[in-house]
């Protein structure tokens, strides 16, 4: 493998955003319904009834990773349309489920009606963002991005999600500006530091990342994709010796096979 694409490998790695995980708005727990013989009262008591049964069914799917399942229990949720904040959550559910399902389409279009809702819902701004750079829609995704920042200026993954978005897109400049943002916030942030050293590699500044790259590793020795763009720095720069370490620590402790065989593949190589 040439060092322009082990490279191009290392930073391929950063753009898979992660998934944010189970809701952070849940149902509450239905009250007893008062005894009644009106209609209209006991169709709105089995509706609420309804709506509690399937939230619970829908998250214990979620935590089965059954997503299908998961999906069902959350698109009857949609049609009952509870109020706020159940009806951002049901639509943000669901998406999650989509979204593991691959239907990207779907979850983005939920996702949105989430934010249409509760326009500072912030786990569904920042999976909005991944699922359109899931989608390969960079328009989408900055737009997104930069709706995040607005209302959460402060946030470090409305900064990280418009950074990494900008880093897809080719804006250097404004990846590093967002990257930064997040170090002078929590310089022990040792993500900010990789993906900052990922827009230097992009620059050409091997230099400027391998700083970056050693800051990281030193806030989070097993850091696996750090080490494997810290090889490929190293490689590049002819220290092969030095980058065959970096590539057999990187093969030690990375989780993700593909990255395990890649830096093996590499590490064999020199």
């Amino acid at each position: 493998m040439t060092h322009r694409l082990a490279i191009a490998a290392a930073c391929a790695l950063a753009f898979a955003a992660p998934i944010a995980g189970a809701s952070a708005q849940t149902y509450s727990r239905p009250t007893a319904a008062p005894r009644t013989t009106d209609a209209s009262a006991l169709s709105a008591q089995a509706r609420q009834r309804e709506i509690h049964e399937r939230f619970e069914r829908g998250v214990g799917a979620e935590e089965r990773s059954d997503w299908a399942a998961a999906a069902t229990e959350f698109r009857r949720l949609v049609v009952l349309d509870p109020p706020e904040p159940k009806g951002s959550t049901a639509r943000y559910d669901l998406a999650l489920a989509e979204i593991h399902l691959n239907h990207f389409d779907a979850a983005a279009a939920l996702l949105e009606e989430a934010l249409h809702r509760d326009p500072r819902f912030a786990a569904a701004a920042a999976n909005l963002v991944a699922v359109h750079l899931r989608r390969g829609d960079l328009t989408a995704a900055r737009a997104a991005a930069d709706r995040f920042v607005a209302f959460a200026p402060d946030s470090v993954l409305a900064l990280y999600s418009r950074g990494i978005t900008a880093l897809r897109a080719g804006d250097l400049a404004a990846a590093r500006s967002d990257f930064r943002k997040l170090i002078d916030t929590d310089p022990s942030y040792a993500v900010a530091h990789y993906d900052l050293a990922l827009v230097e590699l992009r620059a050409g500044r091997d230099d400027a990342a391998r700083v970056e790259l050693e800051h990281a590793l030193t806030l989070s020795p097993a850091y696996a994709r750090a080490r494997f763009a810290l090889g490929t720095v190293l490689m590049r720069g002819g220290r092969r010796a030095d980058a065959r370490v970096a590539f057999d620590r990187c093969a030690h402790d990375a989780v993700d096979p593909a990255l395990r065989a890649l830096a093996i593949d590499l590490r064999d190589r020199l």
